[in-house]
């Protein structure tokens, strides 16, 4: 690998072979494992092998698993220490419940008496209130087996139409366009696509930070002559080494993509056999982009017109190419539109379904992709079923063994949920593995609704921000007290190993959810022994739809280092690359290969429109939110790994030194952020590479650290996702530093 600038070392700790010194301090001390155990990362999508080092039933630190193909070895700052959560003080060793005698404290009960008192209450507000007054809020860090059982329970045990994920915040915008355009929601090819192609374009991805490994895919296509294109409101570390960063302004993404196509068509840099052969809508899209001329592309997305001259040139010009994007482009009122422009470039280009070409969205969440195919989404059943469809939902009953009028039709996503406990509509609330508190925008509100509950419940590991709302908290499981399967950014499921036991009363939570149905008299459905009489049935209950699991199998797994879906029969070896010309699938049937019954692709037409608050002279300036390398998330895991609170340890106000200088602030000076929905203080970290018109700040924080208490709860109208990318927000120099700031250590 060529030498790196000294900041991009920096960022991407602990690659490849230097991985083998990088263990944790009890291993330096001598201390050898009984065994090592097989598994992967329990933080992000890349989902990156690991092999645990256990020793009495405790995870005492790691080696490389080079053997499994997409990190071969390699891992982020994070992957390097997950392993030191397991033993944290904070872990939960037995169920919680609020004491009346304390003000806002908890007390030890007995888990079989905790699990009675919610099941109780499920009873007791369903039998006032109806079915649909009990609520279900899932986690998309689950394994699959955990999220399908999620789906099951809400719809046949509780009878409810009221469950949603914290995938919604995630990649539902990319899920949309995704199935818009082709059908399908998945990667439509594995990173190892992009290590020969022409040109790589990044468009909202800090991926460096936020998907390191990934960072070694780009590295490696760039030596391989790639030309890399990113596009970011800030220079982020992968932005450092591109051949052509276009600093966008926050939330005019799609502006950038009909000013690119409108150059392609101009210079005539289309495959119009693809076009003609594979798509359809391509003229009406074509018409749209008419007016998007360089002039007006560049006044509204702030970006050079020669900038965006030489990013068309350069993609359009390419014969093979990789368009890669995430929650940059996704979190915002009209993120499925951005999702849409970008892929009117990938098909008018016709550079997907073959070799070195390809389409992705970067999954954010362990199990992302997973998590949203299988039945806890609102509106969805296992296989990427509908649940509005009558054939769908008859198909799932079947397999449920359950009346099909019994069966829900589709709630409302997780912040709608919030919205009917405002009017009461949802009196009861269980949630697992998220942490709404911390992760939704405008949060007060989201506390406030907490505490409206009649009775709220919380399965976690930790005691998170969100569970100090509730009456009763469940003990759960960490990743590695747990086996089943997880689906990594590419497509490739992938199998998750259990290396230790629970302690004390925590249960793994598949468990719990089987108690609370037994508490609660309906334990049809709901007596599996283990996750792989899960995954049988979740195989079945996928057969034929467009997520098919149905030939996957845990061996088939470990054998092949993972198994693509769709996977339709035992003997199908999985399915790497989407839409190659002969390829089959159960939606086209040999017609073509998109997921359409004609089998094409659909050019759609995504009109520009700006950000729900945009600037104005009261606050004229952005906030953008996102993440930073050594944080994962509402921070729930991360902020108890002592080395990764050391590399980060406090959110700070990231701004460029032009704004800095207009409001008098100093580096490491306290600056108040003030949005209509509330302000925030925190110090400021003064960096060249955001633009001077916008102020990031990481979200990985709660209580009065965090960014989520001023960002807005505009969302998307087809996905759902909030708007947490852009808003409308001023500064100033703080008078006093805030009340927490005694809490911290003295400023070095």
């Amino acid at each position: 690998m060529a030498q790196l600038p000294r900041s991009e070392l920096d960022i991407i700790a602990a690659f490849g072979p230097h991985l083998a010194h990088a263990q944790g301090q009890r291993l330096e001390a001598g201390v050898e494992p009984d065994r090592l155990v097989k598994t992967h990362c329990c933080f992000c999508g890349q989902q990156c092998g690991i092999q645990l080092k256990v020793k009495d039933n405790t995870v005492i630190g790691f080696e490389p698993w080079y053997d499994f193909p997409f990190n071969q070895g390699m891992l982020c700052p994070k992957g390097v220490k997950r392993y030191l959560q397991g033993a944290h003080p904070d872990r939960l060793l037995t169920a919680l419940e609020r004491d009346p005698a304390s003000s806002g404290g908890f007390r030890p009960i007995g888990y079989d008496a905790a699990i009675q008192r919610v099941a109780g209450e499920i009873a007791r507000i369903q039998a006032m209130y109806g079915n649909s007054a009990f609520g279900i809020l899932s986690g998309a860090s689950l394994t699959t087996e955990k999220t399908y059982l999620m789906g099951k329970f809400a719809r046949m045990c509780l009878k409810t139409p009221y469950i949603d994920y914290n995938g919604r915040l995630c990649m539902v915008s990319a899920g949309a366009g995704n199935k818009k355009s082709f059908g399908i929601d998945r990667a439509a090819n594995a990173w190892d696509d992009m290590l020969n192609t022409d040109v790589v374009w990044i468009s909202g991805a800090n991926v460096a930070e936020c998907a390191p490994i990934t960072t070694s895919y780009v590295w490696r296509a760039r030596e391989n002559g790639a030309k890399i294109i990113v596009v970011d409101p800030r220079i982020t570390p992968i932005a450092r080494t591109c051949d052509l960063y276009l600093p966008i302004k926050p939330g005019r993404d799609i502006a950038l993509f009909n000013g690119i196509l409108h150059l392609m068509i101009k210079n005539d840099w289309l495959d119009h056999e693809f076009i003609n052969n594979h798509t359809v809508g391509f003229d009406a899209v074509a018409d749209h982009v008419a007016d998007w001329t360089p002039k007006r592309t560049a006044e509204v997305t702030g970006i050079a017109e020669k900038g965006i001259q030489q990013a068309a040139e350069i993609w359009g010009t390419a014969k093979t190419s990789f368009m890669t994007h995430a929650r940059g482009i996704e979190h915002h009122s009209h993120g499925v539109q951005n999702v849409l422009g970008a892929i009117s470039l990938v098909l008018a280009s016709g550079r997907i379904g073959r070799p070195n070409c390809g389409y992705a969205t970067i999954t954010g969440q362990a199990n992302g992709q997973g998590g949203r195919e299988h039945g806890q989404k609102c509106d969805q059943l296992p296989g990427w079923r509908d649940l509005a469809n009558p054939e769908h939902r008859q198909h799932i009953a079947n397999i449920w063994d359950m009346p099909v009028e019994d069966m829900p039709q589709p709630g409302v996503d997780a912040y709608e949920i919030f919205r009917k406990i405002e009017t009461g509509e949802i009196k009861g609330l269980l949630s697992l593995c998220f942490n709404p508190k911390v992760s939704l925008p405008d949060s007060e509100y989201v506390s406030a609704m907490l505490d409206k509950l009649e009775f709220y419940t919380s399965i976690d590991f930790f005691l998170n921000d969100s569970a100090r709302h509730a009456d009763i908290v469940l003990p759960g499981s960490l990743q590695e007290e747990d086996e089943g399967t997880v689906t990594q950014a590419e497509g490739r499921v992938i199998k998750i190993n259990q290396a230790i036991q629970s302690p004390g009363d925590a249960r793994q939570d598949w468990r719990i959810i089987q108690d609370i149905a037994k508490a609660l008299g309906r334990s049809k459905g709901f007596t599996f022994s283990e996750p792989r009489e899960i995954f049988d049935e979740l195989r079945r209950a996928s057969k034929g739809g467009v997520a098919d699991y149905s030939g996957i199998t845990y061996e088939k797994i470990e054998a092949q280092n993972g198994v693509f879906w769709p996977c339709p029969s035992d003997d199908h070896p999985g399915t790497p690359r989407l839409f190659e010309p002969n390829s089959w699938n159960p939606v086209a049937k040999g017609a073509g290969p998109f997921y359409f019954p004609d089998g094409k692709a659909r050019f759609n037409v995504a009109p520009y429109t700006p950000p729900t608050e945009d600037v104005d002279a009261e606050y004229p300036l952005m906030l953008t939110t996102g993440r930073v390398i050594s944080h994962f998330l509402s921070g729930t895991q991360t902020r108890r790994i002592g080395p990764l609170v050391d590399q980060y340890a406090e959110p700070r106000i990231e701004m460029h030194p032009q704004l800095a200088m207009r409001h008098n602030i100093q580096e490491g000076d306290w600056v108040t952020a003030q949005t209509r929905r509330g302000e925030i203080t925190l110090r400021a970290q003064l960096v060249r590479t955001i633009r001077p018109d916008t102020i990031f700040v990481p979200y990985h924080w709660a209580g009065q650290k965090s960014i989520n208490r001023l960002t807005i709860a505009a969302q998307d109208p087809i996905s759902k996702i909030p708007e947490y990318k852009v808003c409308a927000v001023r500064i100033a120099k703080a008078t006093q530093a805030p009340a927490y700031a005694s809490q911290l250590e003295p400023q070095q």
